[in-house]
């Protein structure tokens, strides 16, 4: 078992099998939850992989932890590329600004550059944190909240199939087999190992009081799901809230029905989906339009682990090639020059006309955020003015990054 010690006296490491339960404890308690039960704990271990859970100890005291699984990420062209998802990070509250979460993340990345993987991915709780790392916010989604008695479909959006609510005993199972074919639906979407079913699912199906309901095609496959939680609202007078944690559709039609669904609930006052995608026509479907409001969020943050494999793995839009320089103090390796164009990528010793970090090339990898706006806000340096229309064009994408994977 290799480790890694700091000039803060911490020793960093993979944990042991007996070491686990210690390590959701500490982040249970950076959450400001206390500690899991032994039936929830019981549901959850399955969700941790021994080999990929990092702790920063401080001689036999476990201070901090930080694990991921392995998943995949759809990027634009549609290729998809190995990815680890990050997650369980967090540092005892006496352990803060001790260098334990640097050196938990410098280990990992480490891990994933072993294991192969061209990008770690994460949902950042504190963002100001993850950039220092490498980590760009990529995807962009938005919490939106319906106010379900004032709302109503417009009479032509059309019917695509069929839904219905899941057993309790059929769910993980329906939706596991389905999801490959959802994954390839939009750029941004990430893959779901058994890690995330036991973690997104199962212990909530366990624990919680989750209801799915399943869109069916004419075939009688599973082209889309929602999940929700009813929840009280707390006044007798009003209806009760549904929290829609999963929102999984093929294409518009198969969203269209679920959206028919859970417009459908009966007693419900407000429908709050999260995690939905910039693009979802949810206020054209309304008679109201107004019945319905969102605000942007932020959702995907994204680290290039192999600079070279993740810009060959895209595609890029018609422009002339761009030179661009990007330098990575964690990982030297990716730092460098490449050339990127509509016929591919490579390394190259021409002088840059786009100067970024890596964590600025994660927050452009997915297409979010168009070069030319981070250059005006100083993210990018720039030595050719004219290569920014072209660099705009190579990294657009047809349609709003998105993930729909929470972990």
């Amino acid at each position: 078992m290799t480790q890694t010690l700091l000039p803060t006296g911490l020793r960093f490491r993979t944990v042991a099998e007996d070491e686990l339960r210690g390590a959701n404890d500490i982040f249970r308690a950076a959450m400001h939850n206390k500690p899991a039960s032994d039936d929830f704990w019981a549901s959850l271990r399955g969700a941790y992989i021994v080999d990929r859970t990092f702790g920063a100890f401080d001689g036999d005291r476990q201070v901090g932890t930080a694990m991921s699984f392995p998943s995949s990420l759809t990027v634009p062209g549609g290729a998809i590329l190995p990815a680890a998802a990050v997650t369980f990070v967090g540092v005892r509250s006496d352990y803060r600004r001790r260098g334990a979460l640097t050196g938990m993340m410098r280990a990992q990345l480490q891990d994933c550059v072993a294991r192969g993987e061209v990008f770690a991915v994460l949902h950042a709780s504190e963002p100001v944190i993850y950039g220092r790392f490498g980590y760009g916010l990529s995807t962009l989604t938005r919490t939106v909240r319906v106010r379900s008695p004032r709302a109503a479909l417009r009479p032509e959006v059309p019917v695509a199939g069929t839904v219905r609510l899941v057993d309790k005993d059929e769910v993980v199972p329906a939706l596991r087999s389905a999801y490959p074919a959802l994954q390839r639906a939009r750029t941004g979407q990430l893959g779901r190992p058994e890690q995330y079913w036991v973690l997104g699912y199962q212990r909530r199906l366990d624990h919680e009081y989750m209801l799915v309901a399943a869109h069916f095609a004419a075939t009688g496959e599973v082209d889309g799901w929602v999940m929700y939680e009813p929840t009280k609202s707390g006044d007798p007078l009003a209806g009760d809230d549904l929290a829609v944690l999963d929102f999984q559709a093929v294409d518009q039609g198969v969203a269209n029905d679920l959206w028919r669904h859970l417009l459908g609930v009966d007693l419900i006052d407000t429908i709050t989906a999260y995690h939905r995608p910039a693009d979802d026509p949810i206020e054209e479907m309304l008679v109201d339009s107004s019945a319905a409001r969102s605000e942007r969020d932020d959702e995907l943050w994204v680290r290039l682990v192999d600079v070279p494999a993740a810009l060959a793995g895209r595609t890029y839009g018609p422009a002339d090639p761009v030179v661009i320089e990007v330098v990575d103090p964690l990982l030297p390796s990716n730092s460098g020059r490449y050339r990127i164009g509509p016929q591919g990528t490579e390394r190259t010793a021409a002088a840059p006309a786009l100067t970024m970090t890596v964590d600025v090339l994660g927050m452009l990898y997915l297409g979010a955020h168009p070069p030319a706006n981070l250059a005006a806000i100083g993210r990018i340096a720039v030595a050719d003015a004219a290569a920014l229309p072209a660099a705009d064009r190579l990294f657009a994408v047809d349609r709003p990054a998105w993930t729909g994977t929470i972990f």
